[in-house]
């Protein structure tokens, strides 16, 4: 088995300008392990600093619902030891709460938190707090951060998270962010490589998201396997190369990617099939684009309209009035870039 180095990474560009601009928490998926960790944005709107009390006064508290506290132990009972599972319990009741009562919600989910959870109550608690801290500090300092190049403010963010948190912790509840930022970096890598063929690009590709993902690298892939494939074939350098060669061989380079993706024999026949679709459509529609052009020069008016009609329903048919409104939109669909593998 192949020896697996490990990438360090910083926080995604686009997920650090999510937080300090909207600031609005993603629905919560349940994680797996101590690793499995999804990209971390902010929640709800800018809050108030909270009162310090290590544990909220029982008078002051409605019993927690039962059906909830059972919700909440079976979802994250198994891993709650874990940081990263503990700031997305912590989320997901701001986010239930806030909603229900959004000056007292801060006593009803500490109060559902001692309920499910009390041998780690203060320990949430905790988590609450810095959880909170960090979120003003975003807000406090999005002005200050947008002024700083990519890496300048990962390095900021970073810096506070560690503060907060301490090191450990915040490695393992930004975990899939940092590995997203590896990705990105190993993108635009394999992007500038000079005087490689696309099979060596492909080959890096995958061996660094092997590296990456380590362990979990097969249940990755087997996730985001279009996410993965899409990303590369997004590349500029990709493209590129895909152009310049010939439909046979085109056709060849893009069933090695997905085999390279591990996609099995059904599923490249399937993509196969869906290439030989794609690339009718455009053919028909660069042929339709022709022709246009030509009634446009030599028609106006109502003329022009109605033969322009006619043009489309000879070649869409039935979805002719879908490019109509498409054109009378200002879009044409087949000005378009081709992306190959994409559209």
């Amino acid at each position: 088995m192949k020896k697996r180095k490990t990438l360090l990474a910083i926080g995604a560009p686009l997920l650090v300008l999510s937080l300090y601009f909207a600031l609005r928490p993603e629905k919560i998926q349940e994680p797996v392990g101590t690793a499995a960790a999804t990209p971390e944005e902010a929640a709800g709107a800018v809050l108030p600093a909270p009162p310090r009390a290590a544990q909220p006064s029982v008078s002051a508290v409605p019993t927690a619902d039962a059906e909830l506290v059972a919700r909440l132990r079976s979802r994250y009972g198994a891993n709650i030891r874990n940081p990263y599972v503990q700031i997305k319990l912590i989320e997901a009741l701001m986010r239930h709460f806030q909603k229900l009562d959004p000056q007292h919600w801060r006593e009803a989910l500490l109060a559902a938190v001692r309920a499910a959870f009390p041998d780690r109550y203060d320990e949430i608690a905790k988590n609450l707090d810095k959880r909170l801290d960090y979120e003003r500090w975003i807000n406090e300092n999005h002005a200050r951060l947008d002024g700083l190049d990519p890496e300048e403010r990962r390095a900021a963010i970073r810096e506070e998270r560690n503060r907060l948190f301490g090191e450990e912790a915040a490695d393992e509840i930004w975990a899939s962010e940092q590995k997203n930022q590896a990705v990105t970096d190993t993108l635009k890598e394999i992007d500038g490589l000079q005087g490689k063929s696309l099979g060596d690009k492909l080959t890096t590709y995958t061996e660094r998201l092997e590296e990456i993902y380590e362990e979990q690298y097969d249940t990755y892939l087997e996730k985001h396997r279009h996410e993965v494939m899409n990303r590369f074939l997004s590349l500029e350098s990709v493209q590129a190369e895909l152009d310049a060669m010939s439909a046979a061989a085109r056709s060849e380079s893009l069933r090695e990617i997905r085999k390279g993706m591990g996609l099995d024999d059904a599923a490249l026949a399937r993509w196969d099939s869906l290439d030989h679709d794609r690339d009718a459509r455009w053919e028909n529609g660069k042929k339709y684009m022709a022709e246009r052009k030509a009634l446009t020069e030599a028609y106006s008016g109502k003329e022009l309209e109605q033969k322009l009609a006619d043009l489309r329903r000879r070649y869409f048919g039935d979805e002719a009035e879908v490019i109509a409104a498409e054109e009378e939109g200002g879009f044409f669909r087949f000005n378009r870039p081709r992306r190959w593998g994409q559209n």
